[in-house]
């Protein structure tokens, strides 16, 4: 994992304020929808914007996602609205509707086109959206925007679900600015996971050559994140630049884009419900990088694995089995071969030495230590396959009692 950006919230620490982007206005408010926390957020342009998006590959997607990726089939939007304590999914053609009419409402308050603006929603999915109380916040909206840092801290904590924080990070990309924010606690399994992730930039950037960006900055984070295993119908990765810092470094704009998608990623992994440590897994020599992302998905996902992380117990069977079940990519047991650790420091690498288990190498000894070093809130873990040279790593959290009970009472 590499350090975290300059601006990136560090989990021991209060994170720094979001960075405004010039152009872009903010709100994020209370209208009601199931209790007194935020629950309404707006993004709103000066000017209509490039635009990309990735959406979940569910086959039920939510009627904002469906209405989204039309008003996206030109590359071009100016406003985003996002409301969490309800998905608009599996609402039928009712739902739909309510999705056209959040975007013509707030098109009439804001004097833009309904098709510039993106819907999202997240929530409780199978209920119908309260779409009398949305349209009055739209109507509402446009006073209430505002470029602040405070006001996009009020945006990200509006997306939020079950999340416990919110996320955001602020990368500088020569003159421009690149701000994103995300939510997401829970059913997490990409292709992608339930997450909603908004990025704002005043960059100049063509829409094929933002979409291109994305989709790949998408592949090397979002896409290798792992809560439970589930994949939501929500999902939406969105990215909106409005050219006004004029043209950038194109391979710097792609590397600070995948540097913000990978530091919210693991966020949204370090917040998962109920979730007490971060795991990073790294599966290498592999005969191709197909066989190590498949390999090392099988094992994040693995439940088996999770609450052996979560309980310390250095239960290396269960890796054997998930490296198993990958059942494309068979392994010789006798090539096989798991790291855990060494404990990363923050200020240079550790001297340290893995501790490593293998088939024919079982001391007690060892796994005791291995044992000890799972106590630690964030656990390394290499798979060596002894098969060729490629690698690919993905991020995931343990699974606790807590993760059931917030799951067992979600809808009460």
């Amino acid at each position: 994992m590499p350090p975290p950006p300059p601006n990136a919230a560090n989990p021991a620490t209060a994170p720094a304020p979001p960075l405004a982007v010039p152009g872009f206005l903010f709100l994020g408010r209370n209208i009601g929808i199931k209790d007194d926390s935020l629950d309404f957020a707006v993004a709103h342009a000066s000017r209509p914007c490039a635009a990309a998006a990735v959406f979940t590959r569910n086959n039920f997607p939510g009627a904002p996602l469906i209405v989204g990726r039309e008003h996206l089939l030109d590359g071009r939007l100016q406003t985003v609205a996002v409301n969490s304590k309800n998905a608009n999914v599996a609402t039928g053609a009712g739902g739909i509707e309510d999705a056209r009419r959040v975007c013509r409402a707030l098109g009439a308050a804001l004097g833009i086109d309904p098709s510039l603006i993106l819907p999202s929603s997240t929530g409780v999915i199978g209920v119908p959206l309260p779409i009398g109380q949305l349209e009055a916040a739209c109507a509402e909206s446009p006073p209430l925007l505002e470029p602040a840092p405070e006001a996009i801290e009020r945006f990200a904590r509006a997306i939020m679900t079950t999340d416990t924080r919110p996320k955001w990070i602020s990368l500088p990309v020569g003159p421009a600015t690149l701000t994103g924010v995300a939510k997401g606690a829970g059913m997490i399994e990409p292709n992608m996971a339930t997450m909603l992730a908004y990025f704002f930039t005043d960059a100049e950037v063509a829409p094929g050559r933002l979409r291109a960006m994305l989709t790949r900055a998408v592949a090397r984070s979002f896409n290798r994140i792992s809560v439970d295993g589930d994949t939501s119908t929500s999902d939406t990765v969105l990215v909106m630049a409005n050219g006004l810092a004029g043209a950038v470094d194109p391979e710097a704009f792609e590397s600070a884009l995948e540097q913000a998608c990978g530091h919210l990623a693991r966020e949204i992994v370090r917040d998962g419900e109920g979730a007490t440590k971060l795991i990073e897994l790294t599966v290498c020599e592999a005969a191709s990088p197909q066989a190590a992302l498949a390999i090392a998905k099988a094992v994040i996902n693995s439940p088996l694995i999770k609450t052996a992380i979560h309980g310390a117990d250095p239960n290396w069977g269960r890796f054997v089995m998930a490296v198993g079940k990958a059942f494309d990519y068979p392994v010789p047991l006798e090539n096989l071969s798991i790291e855990f650790g060494p404990p990363r420091s923050q200020h240079a690498p550790s001297k340290e030495a893995p501790l490593t288990i293998a088939a024919n190498r079982r001391e007690d000894s060892v796994l005791a230590r291995i044992g000890d070093y799972l106590k630690n809130e964030e656990v390394l873990v290499r798979i060596r396959l002894g098969m060729g040279d490629h690698s690919e790593t993905v991020w995931g959290c343990d699974l606790s009692a807590e993760y059931v009970r917030i799951n067992a009472e979600y809808t009460t």
